[in-house]
């Protein structure tokens, strides 16, 4: 699936496929509450090559990609009508967990896309996400923190119940925010996750307040950013802009030439962090709904 992202995005521009870190985690979130395999549907070619795939994720939401030269020729119709028909079956089971209203979405510049999701009862939700993308053209400033801080690559085990937790503190009570220890240590062992560009700023009593997930695609030579925090008691201290400075280093290390993010386009902290190291607004996101 990463491998068909990739080609994808090769063929066609930045952004007209999710970048490979948000698959990554995408399926993390699978992993964790889920089974992957009865919440994505794969459809292969004749010589058995992926060229598209569908994910059925919590809350609920609906995500399908496919390759080029096989978009909009019958795999999106598939893929919809699996969606709905194991929704139907979740519903059924747990109406409390799934009887929510269908969620997808599609980029501002993606008419195909969106007329399909209008044909098939979405409309534009309340949520909107910029698209941003910053050169790595030249070398980041150095990280600047507060006396007795640092900022490095996740040690990985010794500190995974630190690094978990800061993840937790972050983002509960949304559902990326319920991760356990043990989930932690299985986004480590996922094809894709480096934990050079996994970037924490610890305090000074070691507690880990800040940090990104970065993840790179090798073939387009573009790095991404997700999930990014840090913790309430230490924002407003420079370490999210820290961390992420230290993560645009270790990208170019492994030839990364640009990188990207999406936030909230609400989200006025974020967007003034962004664009303090060099990003700049690309494209947008819009979220769909599905009608009753």
């Amino acid at each position: 699936m990463q491998g068909m992202l990739m080609e994808g995005r090769s063929r066609t521009n930045d952004w007209h496929y999710p970048h490979v870190g948000d698959l990554i985690f995408w399926f993390f979130m699978l992993v964790c509450h889920l089974t992957p395999q009865e919440f994505i549907r794969l459809w292969h070619d004749a010589e058995g090559k992926l060229i598209g795939y569908a994910i059925l994720g919590e809350d609920p939401s609906f995500d399908c990609q496919v390759l080029p030269e096989y978009e909009w020729h019958g795999i999106e119709l598939e893929a919809f009508a699996w969606v709905e028909r194991r929704l139907a079956e979740l519903v059924e089971q747990d109406g409390e967990r799934w009887g929510g209203r269908l969620v997808s979405g599609a980029r501002q510049d993606d008419a195909l896309r969106i007329a399909f999701l209008e044909k098939h009862g979405f409309q534009r939700g309340e949520y909107a996400e910029v698209n941003m993308i910053c050169p790595l053209d030249g070398k980041p400033p150095e990280p600047i923190v507060p006396p007795g801080y640092q900022v490095r690559s996740f040690t990985g085990k010794d500190q995974l119940s630190n690094r978990a937790d800061a993840h937790r503190d972050v983002w509960h009570p949304w559902t990326v925010g319920n991760i356990s220890d043990e989930d932690y240590a299985a986004l480590m062992r996922m094809p894709g996750y480096d934990q050079q560009l996994d970037v924490v700023a610890l305090a000074p009593d070691g507690i880990i307040a800040a940090y990104v997930n970065g993840w790179i695609d090798p073939l387009n030579r573009i790095g991404d950013f997700g999930p990014v925090g840090a913790r309430f008691a230490y924002r407003r201290q420079g370490l999210t802009k820290a961390v992420l400075l230290e993560c645009m280093r270790a990208m170019q290390m492994r030839g990364m030439n640009r990188v990207s993010v999406s936030t909230g386009e609400t989200n006025e902290a974020g967007l003034r962090l962004y664009g303090s190291v060099g990003f700049r607004i690309v494209n947008k996101y819009f979220e769909y709904v599905k009608n009753e």
